[in-house]
């Protein structure tokens, strides 16, 4: 028994090898056909994987033609867009050109007017620098206004009165009589209470121009106030609105002393308001004048009217005569429908029964 040890332990080890070696035989075999279906597998995808490359080709060539069509016709519309935009850009563009070429005329048109505007203030400031240039300037100022507000007739520039000439005299009936007009400037004492930097040398200025408005006060006072002769007041023509107000804010005492002198001041505005009542003045006194013709006028149209009313009673009653004869002509024309009517009634076949009724006239 010890001497077969050797040789089971042999055999065994020799099954055991045998096992091993078909073992591994199997599993090559198996290896083997894991690694053909492998392979088939892998055959089978690159053909599927071949498909979906050509189906997912084809997919791409067809997007890639949409999305080129797509982006042509894209392409298209922006440039129709953008070239119908660079057109109305053009047209708007030659259209500000053009209003821009009109506000550009009418503003050289503007700056030759604010040229000429400005040599004008120039030579208004030359003018006004000179004190016989500024008189004469007043003395303009005062025959526009006097002219285009009374008829010729009533008024005489640079007349004499006594030994002095006035500048304007407006010729009224009595009362009050001819008034005399002279136009004053003081201009430099003005310019003067402009000019000041302070309170006190504008208080300077006003007191130096409410002296030179009395001094002309009280020359025209003396100069153009005449018993006998002229109305018992004057006018004082200020042809600067500015120097008026200045009088009338800060200087009232002036005014009210030029008033007890009986020489009343007045700038354009209030002139123009004082001749239109002088013509309305004159209007008056020529009604006056004319109250004579005028009454004598009333007269004649009364008897007119009393004539005429005596022509109306008498057409009155030859109407009341018309419709008389009319009621009478009426009545005859009924009897007549009346008679005819019977007259229709009446049968023709029985004529020699029958009786026609006559109606009484």
């Amino acid at each position: 028994m010890l001497e077969l040890l050797p040789w089971i332990g042999f055999a065994a080890v020799s099954v055991l090898v045998a096992v091993l070696f078909y073992l591994r035989q199997e599993r090559s075999r198996g290896e083997a056909r894991a690694l053909a279906a492998l392979a088939g597998r892998l055959d089978q995808m690159a053909s599927s994987q071949a498909a979906v490359q050509a189906q997912l080709s084809d997919q791409l060539q067809t997007q890639e033609r949409a999305l080129a069509k797509a982006l042509d016709e894209r392409l298209s519309r922006l440039g129709g867009a953008v070239g119908e935009s660079l057109s109305k850009n053009a047209s708007d563009t030659a259209k500000t050109l053009t209003e821009l070429r009109e506000r550009l005329a009418v503003i050289d048109a503007a700056q030759a007017n604010m040229s000429q505007l400005s040599t004008q203030v120039v030579a208004l400031q030359d003018i006004l620098a000179n004190k016989q240039a500024r008189g004469a300037f007043g003395e303009i100022q005062l025959e526009n206004l006097v002219t285009a507000a009374l008829p010729p007739d009533v008024y005489e520039f640079q007349c004499k009165l006594a030994d002095k000439w006035v500048d304007c005299l407006l010729k009224l009936p009595n009362p009050p009589g001819p008034i005399a007009i002279d136009a004053k400037f003081p201009l430099e004492a003005y310019r003067a209470v402009i000019a000041a930097s302070d309170e006190v040398q504008r208080a300077l200025a006003r007191k130096q121009l409410a002296n030179d408005v009395l001094v002309h006060v009280r020359a025209i006072r003396e100069k153009y106030i005449i018993p006998g002769e002229t109305a018992e007041s004057a006018l004082m023509f200020l042809p600067s609105e500015a120097v008026y107000a200045e009088l009338h804010a800060n200087l009232p005492e002036v005014v009210q002393q030029s008033y007890r002198e009986r020489v009343w001041i007045v700038s354009p505005t209030t002139l123009m308001a004082t001749l239109n009542t002088v013509r309305a003045v004159l209007r008056d006194a020529k009604m006056r004048e004319q109250a004579h013709l005028i009454q004598n006028e009333v007269r004649i149209l009364l008897d007119d009217i009393g004539r005429l009313d005596d022509r109306v009673g008498r057409l009155h009653r030859h109407f009341d005569q018309s419709m008389e004869d009319l009621r009478q002509i009426r009545v005859s024309t009924d009897k007549i429908t009346k008679r005819a009517a019977r007259i229709e009634e009446v049968d023709v076949g029985q004529s020699d029964q029958a009786q026609l009724p006559l109606p009484s006239a």
